[in-house]
């Protein structure tokens, strides 16, 4: 935790001397790039939102929504989790836990699993919001847990991989990978592959774990720790990871960007890409959002750049969500941006109250969700442009009888 707040520190005493005017005007470059006026080409709608709870701003926390096929769950930081209806947002259950999350909800075998901040693990009925049990496990998580089978995978930031079991918590296996000296605040959210646990850990290495016994199958180092301070040696990966059929795409800090096989850990590539959000993917791309603010496109089968766009340069953008024909993305001033995902141009922009969206929107079909940091959840559609032109009316004659 030292280290985090090391970190912090550091953040900080740069935002301070900027206050301070103690750097030149060209310093001004550093600050958020201003948002051009845009006509939206694209009709986006929202249909509904909702207040999940309390705010979450600058905690840097793990809750983002998540779906099981018929509800969207979501959480607040003062403990609220909420189950609603996609189509209205209307609220199916609402349970308070009284503690501060996170991370989470994860869902998955009838269950939601959330995690607090002092490091307990809380699963709850996902038809009726009810506890089943609560285990504590030693470390605070930032990582959305993963339920599979008989296994809720959790990730903390100590650097530790634990399974716990989905019926009473009791963990059934656990593995550590060494801990940098100095880390960022954040961890990448496991998925399964087959058989694998596929998880990234904030000495830059990629693991592929068996799921049933915690054995580690594969190791591939995705961001090499160089430079000669704590701050340069920097290789965390804590971003989200993509899955396409059986290619896994992620990302180190100050590293790069690499497909990986997921039945052996094979780089297929790599690109020399620094981003602490991760990646995302489609069919045909790979997105993320450069550590400066530039959104990339890269070809899924072999990694060469398609587009770039530098509309959000410093203005803290999310990870790029493919969502219809676009990728949407938040910013710090709660504004959520879609982008064409052919040519990276700007096709529409919201704005979701003027709260920062610090998590990566939730694409489900044609709706999207989207939670801001200070606690409310809305839904998006893609409107499609219908013509205003009627129908010839064929039951008259030529002469009008």
């Amino acid at each position: 935790m030292n280290n985090i707040w090391r970190l912090s520190g550091l953040v900080a005493a740069t935002m301070l001397l900027v206050s301070c005017g103690l750097f030149s005007d060209k310093d001004k470059e550093l600050e958020p790039k201003e948002l051009s006026k845009l006509h939206n080409s694209l009709n986006v709608k929202r249909i509904w939102h909702t207040k999940l709870g309390g705010a979450a701003e600058y905690l840097m926390v793990g809750l983002r929504p998540a779906t099981d096929g018929n509800n969207i769950f979501a959480a607040s930081y003062d403990g609220k989790v909420t189950a609603l209806t996609p189509a209205n947002g209307k609220s199916v259950w609402k349970v308070n836990l009284d503690v501060e999350l996170s991370a989470g909800p994860g869902v998955g075998e009838g269950v939601v699993v959330l995690a607090t901040k002092d490091g307990h693990i809380i699963t709850l009925d996902a038809r009726t919001g009810a506890e089943r049990w609560r285990r504590y496990v030693g470390g605070e998580t930032l990582a959305q847990p993963l339920v599979k089978g008989e296994n809720v995978i959790v990730q903390s930031i100590d650097n530790r991989l634990q399974a716990l079991s989905l019926f009473d918590g009791k963990r059934r296996w656990e593995l550590e990978q060494s801990m940098p000296a100095l880390t960022m605040r954040g961890a990448s959210s496991p998925l399964l592959v087959g058989p694998r646990v596929i998880a990234g850990f904030d000495n830059g290495r990629l693991l592929g774990v068996n799921a049933e016994t915690g054995d580690i199958e594969w190791d591939s180092m995705l961001s090499l720790p160089s430079g000669r301070s704590d701050l340069d040696r920097l290789a965390d990966v804590d971003g989200a990871i993509a899955v396409v059929g059986q290619d896994v795409y992620a990302a180190g800090y100050q590293g790069r960007i690499a497909s990986v096989a997921a039945e052996s850990g094979q780089i297929l590539w790599s690109r020399d890409i620094s981003t602490h959000v991760g990646v995302a993917a489609d069919w045909n791309s790979v997105y993320t959002t450069q550590s400066g603010g530039e959104i990339i496109a890269m070809g899924r089968n072999n990694g060469e750049e398609i587009w770039r766009n530098d509309d959000l340069l410093r203005r803290d953008p999310t990870l790029p969500v493919p969502f219809h024909t676009t990728v949407a993305v938040g910013d710090f001033e709660g504004y959520l941006h879609f982008f064409s995902s052919i040519d990276g141009a700007a096709v529409a922009r919201l704005s979701q109250g003027g709260k920062a969206i610090s998590s990566r929107p939730l694409a489900v079909a044609n709706s999207l969700y989207v939670q801001s940091d200070d606690g409310t959840l809305a839904a998006y559609t893609v409107v499609q442009d219908r013509s205003k032109r009627k129908a010839p009316d064929i039951s008259k004659t030529a002469d009008g009888s």
